[in-house]
Order: structure tokens, then sequence, then C-alpha cells
């Protein structure tokens, strides 16, 4: 008797952590039940993927939703619709909230408004705060929590733990591993004087190479110090590379599209303060250095860093202008023009995008293509070759820094545990999201 799936992706080259070819894909009960020739199973649906590339579900583990007390830049609907047609079936969304995510209280409401509007699975840091520290070993338990965020320079929102003294506290009561901001608040204080009226490229001069040293080097010597796990987000100097890589053992770390594709000054004259960020794009020496450093392995995760404001916003006058840039829906299609571009291998994005997450944040069920995983899947065409534009963009903010790039590369579908949620451009199902699962949470506060 033939086997019978619910769902069955045909005729597709998968990649997974077996490598790469021609495969079908069996999924029952919103699960992977088999991998291999299904020429003579039975489906209730088949989705034909002649000629397409079948990859485990894109994760983004940072981003910034806005919601709540944000909501006319973006919310959970929005920002995972966006999400969803750039090919990511799950987000990490970080706590720089109105209010903050720094308590259970605030933890669960984002989880019950992930569940009305989501069209992605995902998961909320809780924000590391001076008062809240004793009680972070306990919410980083909490479900839908993907553990600990700290900000040890100023970016936006009020979050800031700058001190070694704070730092080391706060490792000492987690048991997970912790995602950072490490650029150094004393050095970004020292150097105010370096800002431009009006002139966004000052925003590096600012926020220079030896402020992010700085606040990495502090932070892998605390790492060492309380033998605990953590995560560099957006690194984007040539000067931490080798800190990171003297580390690794402790360290793990993140590289964002932005950082490995923008660059000064070209791209703050083209964009204005719609290049502004925090840490900000460098120079190309250091995107070079970057490209190098993920050529040797170094880097875990690709995040994002999706972080919309609204044109309006945007157009003040630096340094009154925000930063940040929306980012989560150009994710994969800018990658992808890197693969095609020979920059990095396909099987390298699948493990910076899907494999590295759940390596770095112990992720339950997701991150791969195997039997007993979520169904989460990402349907590529390697050889469409399109425009992005700021009508394609779902986010509130309506842009992107992209706009006018064409690429080769565009995720043609997203299946979220074997829901089929975008096919070729067009939302095909309701928000009916689910809270990620990380192994080491998965029994709860103790």
């Amino acid at each position: 008797m033939a086997e019978t799936y619910d769902l069955i992706f045909k005729g597709g080259t998968v990649v997974n952590q077996d490598g790469t070819g021609l495969r079908d894909v069996g999924v029952t009960d919103g699960r992977i039940a088999a991998i291999g020739a299904l020429d003579a199973a039975a489906a209730g649906e088949v989705v034909d993927c002649t000629g397409l590339h079948v990859l485990p579900g894109v994760i983004d583990s940072h981003v910034h939703m806005r919601e709540p007390g944000a909501e006319d830049r973006e919310d959970l609907g929005s920002g995972t619709r966006a999400a969803v047609l750039g090919g990511v079936t799950a987000v990490f969304e970080m706590p720089n909230t109105r209010p903050s995510t720094t308590s259970e209280d605030a933890l669960a409401d984002k989880v019950r408004r992930g569940r009305d509007k989501a069209f992605c699975d995902f998961a909320f840091y809780v924000g590391a705060t001076r008062e809240n520290t004793n009680a972070l070993g306990e919410l980083e338990m909490l479900p839908g929590c993907a553990g600990v965020k700290v900000f040890m320079g100023a970016s936006t929102g009020d979050l800031l733990v700058e001190d070694d003294e704070g730092v080391r506290r706060i490792l000492s009561v987690i048991r997970r591993r912790a995602a950072f901001h490490a650029e150094d608040e004393y050095r970004l204080q020292a150097r105010a004087g370096h800002v431009r009226e009006g002139d966004p490229s000052s925003h590096y001069v600012w926020r220079d190479a030896e402020a992010a040293r700085l606040g990495t080097e502090r932070l892998c010597a605390l790492a060492r110090e309380t033998g605990r796990r953590v995560h560099v987000l957006h690194v984007t100097t040539q000067q931490e590379i080798p800190v990171l890589a003297a580390h690794k053992d402790v360290v793990t770390a993140e590289v964002t599209p932005q950082q490995l594709t923008l660059f000064g000054p070209e791209d703050y004259e083209r964009l204005g303060t719609r290049a502004q960020m925090n840490p900000p794009i460098r120079e190309r020496a250091h995107q070079d250095a970057l490209w190098r450093a993920l050529a040797n392995g170094l880097f875990d995760t690709i995040g994002s860093d999706h972080a919309p404001h609204l044109l309006s916003d945007k157009g003040k006058a630096y340094p009154s202008s925000p930063s940040g840039m929306p980012g989560v829906q150009t994710l994969l299609p800018v990658m992808l023009d890197h693969v095609n571009a020979g920059r990095l291998s396909l099987e390298r994005l699948v493990d910076l995008v899907c494999h590295g997450p759940q390596r770095v944040y112990q992720i339950a069920g997701k991150g791969r293509l195997a039997m007993g995983y979520d169904a989460d899947i990402t349907v590529v065409d390697l050889k469409r070759r399109r425009e992005i534009t700021d009508d394609w963009i779902a986010s509130k903010c309506g842009w992107t820094p992209f706009a006018g790039r064409t690429v080769t590369g565009w995720p043609a579908g997203t299946f979220v545990r074997g829901r089929r949620v975008m096919w070729e451009d067009e939302i095909v199902d309701r928000p009916e999201a689910a809270p990620v699962r990380f192994m080491e949470a998965l029994a709860g506060p103790a």
C-alpha cells in the first residue's frame, strides 16, 4: 500500500544538512515525515517544485516589529506579512518596544498579540535592565522567550546596561545564550562631538570602529570570566574579527545583509539618513573584512535587524533622524543575489539562516529539513531576476534601502508547519502562528 502524506514537495532540489540534491519532501500533521523519492506516494496536496530549491524555513533571529508602542511604523501583522513575502518562516523580536519587554506580563502580552496577528512563528527577547536582573533566569525560560537581550551601547529605546559589573551580574544569573548589542557606551558619549549636523555619513565617524571593538572585547572577556555563552549581534568592523575568533568557544556572532551590501560614504550620499543604523554602515574595507570572515566560518547567523521607520521621520535632518531600516523582507533576495554572484554558496547561506539559528538558540524542531521537524519550508527560484521596489515592501514604512537593486534569486513560497502561507508573492493563508520552542526551556522555569 502506498504511503500517504498531507503534502508533498515534488521534484525540487533539497538543501539540508545531508547536502544538495533532487528529492521529494513528505509532510504529515505539520511535520516532515519523509525525504527522498516519493513517486509512489499519495498526498492531499502536491507542490510542484520543478526547477526550484527547497530549503529549511528561513529564521530571522533579529527583528524589531515595534508593537506595542509604535504601531504606526510596524506591528506584528504587517511585519510578519513582510517576513513571509520574503521567505521567512520565523522571527525573533527585540525588546525595545513601549513598554519594553522586561517582565513576565510584557512577554505574555506579546505572545498573545503574536498568536492573533502573526503570519509566521515567533519568539521575543526579554530586555535586561538593572532592575530586572535577578528575574532574568526565570524570564528566559518562559514560553515564547528567545533569550535575554542586552544593550551595552545606547540605541533605539531606553534599555542600556553599559558597565562591566552590570553585564557581569546579568551573565551570572542566566543559563541560556544571551544576545548583545556590543558598542562601548563610554566611547560613544566621549565622541558625541564628532556628529556633524545634517551629515549622516558622520554617523560612522561618531560610532566608530573602536567603539565596536571595545564593546565586543569587553563582552568576550566577561563571557570568558563567567563561563557563559553570548551572541554578538550585527558585527560591523574588521577590528572585532580577531577578538571574536579568539573566543569562539563561548561567543557566536551575527552579520547583517546591510553590512554585507551597503558601505560608506557612497551609500550615505545615495540614501542619506535611510542608510543610518546602529551600529553604522561603514567603509568598504570593513565590508571586505566581513566577507573574508564569513568565508572563514566566523559568523554563525545572518539577521536582518529589521527596524522600520516612516519616511517622515527619516526625513528629519541628521542627527534628529532615527537609526534603523527595514530588512526582513529583503534578507533572502539580497543574500540569494550574493549566492548567484559567487560570494557564498547556497549551502553556506542555509547554514547561516537556518541551521545556525537552530544551533545558537537551541531551537526545538526547526532549522532543518529532517524527519520529525516542523515542516517550515522556504521554496526559492535561484534563477528568477527581479527588481526590488518600494511597492513590494509590506512593512508599514513602505520603503527599503535596496529599492532599485536588481537581484537574481527570489522566494517563491513560504510554508509554516506545513501550511502554505505565501506563494508567488501572494499571501494565501490567514495568520495562524505559534511561539517558537527552545530545547533549554521546554520544561519552563525551575
